[in-house]
């Protein structure tokens, strides 16, 4: 009886537990999500891959008006095999009479590409192509190239290959930097591909050449020793409605919104060109039903960026699923109500999660990198841990630390409203708190970085086992111990750790006020490494960020005195006069308290920074006698940012800012600021200010940054935004509120592309350049970037780094921003 009862228990309790499973409790309010976080064990292995709502299906459903085949180019013996791999013409795998053209390519050899350093640091094996000869010819009468690719790759994981075009032409393709003429394709292994690109804005007057090619990234835990590819069926089109890749004027015709939603709160607008076809009235329809929740009239708004027809429903604030509708012009459905951004915030989890080190990510990779290594006084550390860098494999201890920071934020944020995630944030942020911890080397010293492009074999002792950076960096330990700090109050579940981490963080915080002393701000060893644009004044901000953190960890009073010390450097290099343009702009940065070059950023950015260490200083010592001091930087800094945001209106892009005219003559921050700059490049840094505003003499307002090889500008205006947003909670401002929220509902559709830049969230996303670790759901680019010396945004389907790269940045201060609502 006694074994009845008990397999009774047994059965009713796995009956409970199968209910529960089919209940399952709501992590998110998106039920097809939810189901899908469950069935990854609550993110431990990747989410699937949606399509429905990307750019690259959505643009099947343009109408095709001509087709053509470039001459010759079904003939075999018109081809080419170029680098380390063969070419065949295969006809057993291929979709038209005339055979496949088949590339194989070898994923490892024994020397590095030619040119490569020997040390392997950004190197990899060398590449091969499939190449064309077009001989010429003028394609401007197309705006679309469609082609077929079958990879037939061994245990291919994350698949890719290269669409290279040359135009020799008005225009020359490649440009200077490279940047232009690749589309990088993500495909599925073992099944026909149909691709495309839209090539409308693209010079193609006299196309020379076309290829297909893959460089060797070496194998992951399951890769065979070649890749294989079939390409086929490769055609030019002229579509109607093509994507418009240049200028703040979108698509006629469709609306530009938030695709993930909006704030219960604050504003609320989407828009239209000014060359669609003009309304009276809007409606906001119920997503369910598609009756009417909301009417409003559609105005006209001239802006210094041109004309546009916007819809404003910001006195509508009911929560629920809804669309847009203009006309016969629809949106996709989306939310309005309060935390529209948790959905994000699981697939931005997925990314992080997905870009893991040294961990097996199921169907991405396997353990990887145990074969890198940093050696200090004798000793090697494994550099492995944390997350890759982008879409190649490169680590940053710094970045790392950032996103941990990040990730830390958003689970204080949600501990009481969403406890599985608050669960889940935590267990990814404890992953990188390990590197964080397991990279000091002592005394200051810590491996740093190191450049991989390549899945390394794991075994030590051969010629892939590249060689980590260590510095003891004066800049990274002040950084590292802010983090640490706030890390030991965030991570209570583990009390060990939590003492581990206040340990730590004092005693990174001591390093790094003793090497400053020694040597000062200026030192940066190498511009690989993301801190190497930092100014004199960001590093006394960053440091006086640190101390006011340790103060509130630790009550030391020391830590409250350098945090004010700190600071009066900064207020130094605040500009307080106002500029001689309409506004009278003041209250932005300089470098230093010299005030000759403005405070850019062009790629990384941590401009926030300024405004954390004031108002940790402000909240932190609330009875100071330079309260006051405090209170007025903020506020000046704040006016500024609300000043500048009518020259991106009605987009709400928050600009790059002011520049000074002879900032290039400052050989040294100038080379500090832009990376790899072309030889020409001090003269297109005035070009690229005049393509700007204008403000006086002596400076101009750019709305995007100045820069050459290195663009995108994700992390610079969200950085904007997480600073805005401080200083509008801190003084109890919604129009600064605003700018944070505007800085969003740019980022998933506000924009003149109408795209979200968040692979799989919202609607119409696109394809993004991640090679190694391959397309993944909540993904996010270095930015969008402007061609060659404008200042308008330029956003091609192209495929290419560095602005359409993943990168781990861009996803902290995602997290970063999102935490403040």
């Amino acid at each position: 009886m006694n074994q009845f009862k008990i397999l009774s228990t047994s059965i009713a309790s796995l009956f409970l537990i199968q209910l529960g499973l089919a209940q399952t409790p709501r992590l998110t309010k998106d039920p097809k999500l939810n189901e899908e976080i469950w069935q990854t064990g609550i993110l431990h292995r990747p989410l699937p891959l949606d399509t429905v709502l990307s750019l690259e299906n959505l643009g099947w459903k343009k109408k095709v008006l001509q087709r053509y085949h470039p001459k010759g180019i079904t003939d075999f013996k018109n081809w080419r095999q170029q680098g380390v791999g063969k070419i065949f013409l295969d006809k057993q795998q291929a979709q038209s009479n005339q055979g496949s053209i088949k590339l194989q390519v070898p994923t490892v050899r024994n020397e590095w590409a030619p040119g490569a350093p020997a040390d392997g640091d950004y190197a990899n094996y060398g590449g091969a192509s499939a190449v064309f000869e077009v001989g010429g010819e003028n394609w401007e009468k197309y705006n679309r190239i469609v082609f077929r690719i079958y990879p037939d790759c061994e245990g291919g994981r994350n698949i890719h290959l290269n669409l290279h075009y040359y135009n020799d032409g008005k225009q020359k393709i490649p440009d200077e930097y490279y940047r232009e003429g690749t589309h990088e394709i993500n495909l599925v292994n073992r099944e026909w591909n149909t691709c495309y690109l839209e090539i409308g804005d693209l010079p193609r007057d006299k196309i020379t050449r076309i290829a297909f090619g893959v460089p060797g990234f070496g194998k992951d835990r399951t890769t065979g020793d070649s890749l294989n590819f079939f390409i086929d069926g490769i055609e030019l089109q002229e579509i109607e409605q093509p994507e418009r890749m240049l200028g703040w004027q979108p698509v006629p015709n469709r609306i530009i919104y938030s695709s993930s939603g909006y704030d219960q709160q604050g504003l609320k607008t989407a828009l239209l060109s000014d060359d669609s076809e003009k309304a009276k009235v809007f409606k906001l329809l119920h997503a369910s039903d598609g009756t009417v929740a909301y009417k409003g009239k559609v105005k006209t708004d001239k802006t210094s960026i041109g004309s546009y027809q916007v819809l404003d429903f910001s006195a509508f604030s009911t929560p629920g699923q809804y669309i847009l509708n203009v006309d016969n012009n629809r949106t996709e459905p989306f939310r309005i109500g309060a935390n529209i951004w948790e959905n994000s915030v699981w697939r931005v989890l997925n990314f992080i999660f997905c870009e893991r080190c040294g961990h097996p990510v199921s169907e991405k990779h396997g353990s990887c990198h145990a074969d890198i290594g940093a050696t200090h006084e004798g000793l090697r550390l494994a550099y492995n841990g944390g997350w890759h860098d982008a879409g190649d494999l490169s680590q940053q201890s710094l970045q790392t630390g950032d996103v941990v920071y990040a990730l830390l934020e958003m689970a204080n944020k949600v501990k009481d409203e969403n406890h599985a995630l608050y669960l889940r944030l935590l267990e990814e942020a404890e992953w990188g708190l390990d590197f964080v911890l397991k990279t000091r080397l002592g005394k200051g010293y810590r491996a740093s970085s190191v450049g991989i492009v390549i899945w390394t074999d794991g075994l030590i002792g051969n010629m892939d086992d590249m060689k980590a950076r260590v510095h003891d960096s004066p800049f990274d330990n002040f950084l590292f111990s802010a983090y640490e700090a706030y890390g030991a109050m965030s991570v209570g579940r583990d009390p060990a750790l939590a003492e581990k981490l206040r340990k730590v963080a004092i005693e990174d915080f001591d390093f790094a006020f003793a090497k400053w002393k020694e040597t000062g701000y200026d030192h940066f060893p190498i511009f690989w490494e993301h801190s190497y644009n930092t100014s004199e004044s960001q590093f006394m901000a960053t440091a006086s960020w640190a101390a006011s953190l340790l103060y509130k960890l630790t009550k030391d009073p020391k830590y409250a005195q350098h945090a004010v010390d700190f600071m009066e450097e900064v207020l130094l290099s605040q500009r307080k006069t106002p500029l001689a343009d309409a506004d009278g702009l003041k209250g932005f940065f300089y470098r230093d308290k010299q005030q000759n070059v403005v405070v850019h950023a062009n790629h990384q950015s941590r401009e926030q920074v300024y405004v954390q260490a004031l108002v940790a200083l402000a909240e932190g010592q609330p009875g100071h006698s330079r309260q006051k001091a405090w209170r007025e930087s903020l506020q000046s800094y704040g006016d500024y940012l609300t000043k500048i945001m009518k020259y991106t209106a009605p987009y709400g892009m928050a600009p790059a800012g002011v520049y000074h005219i002879d900032e290039a003559k400052d050989s040294l921050s100038f080379n500090r600021q832009h990376l790899f700059a072309g030889a020409k490049a001090k003269d297109d840094y005035v070009d690229q200010l005049k393509q700007g505003v204008h403000l006086d003499k002596e400076y101009y307002l750019k709305r995007f940054p100045v820069w050459f090889s290195f663009r995108g500008n994700a992390a610079i205006h969200l950085s904007h935004g997480k600073a805005a947003t401080i200083v509008g909670k801190f003084l109890k401002n919604e129009d600064l509120l605003q700018i944070g929220r505007e800085q969003l509902y740019w980022t998933v559709g506000k924009n003149p592309f109408g795209q979200s830049l968040i692979y799989g969230e919202g609607a119409n996303f696109a394809q993004q350049y991640c090679p190694l670790p391959g397309e993944m759901v909540g993904e996010m680019p270095v930015g969008i970037q402007t061609r060659y010396n404008e200042d308008v945004p330029y956003w091609p389907q192209a495929n290419n780094a560095t602005y359409k790269e993943v990168w781990m940045t861009t996803a902290g201060k995602w997290l970063s921003l999102t935490a403040e609502f």
